[in-house]
């Protein structure tokens, strides 16, 4: 029900640039132990999840994907751009996004990639750090999200739960 909620609200984005981005989610110990779908990742921190989001040029959320915490955002965040219709649009992401497959992808797909180069690349690719700055609204989208106690750590142990109130939170964003 909570799919259809957000996708009916998310029918008319602002289509100019479309921001990709990940933020790791702490689980409580009272929210681990549960049977098959649970999306943790350990790490140094512990049991973690990561949220994966696609938003449009205004900071609403259009699309989520929960992985485990120690997915790395690229491997994601590929699979979530082949699936959106990206043509002539502006793609905005950190350099965690910075492959030369997510990049082949864009190409691929004519979208214009506002990735930042990785400073070790050796031809450094140009960016447009003024369009770069708007970015923020990724950003912006995990810090509403995370004012709620129940998104800022997680207590579910089913991800279909999380993610239920994950796209509950996003339609609420989508209303203000």
């Amino acid at each position: 029900m909570f799919d259809r909620m957000l996708d009916m609200l998310a029918t008319d984005p602002d289509s100019e640039s479309v921001m990709i981005d990940a933020s790791i989610v702490r689980v409580h110990q009272h929210g681990a132990g549960a049977k098959g779908g649970s999306n943790f990742g350990r790490s140094r921190g512990g049991l973690t999840s990561k949220i994966h989001a696609i938003v449009d040029a205004l900071g609403n959320p259009l699309k989520y994907e929960v992985t485990a915490g120690n997915v790395n955002d690229c491997v994601t965040g590929y699979d979530m751009l082949k699936a959106w219709d990206l043509k002539g649009k502006n793609v905005l992401a950190d350099r965690g996004y910075d492959t030369d497959k997510i990049i082949a992808l864009l190409n691929e797909k004519q979208a214009n990639s506002v990735i930042p180069s990785h400073k070790h690349r050796t031809v450094q690719r140009p960016t447009d750090w003024w369009l770069f700055k708007e970015r923020h609204l990724v950003e912006c989208l995990f810090q509403k999200l995370k004012h709620n106690r129940r998104l800022a750590t997680r207590y579910d142990k089913l991800s279909r739960i999380f993610v239920a109130f994950l796209k509950l939170g996003s339609s609420i964003i989508w209303f203000n």
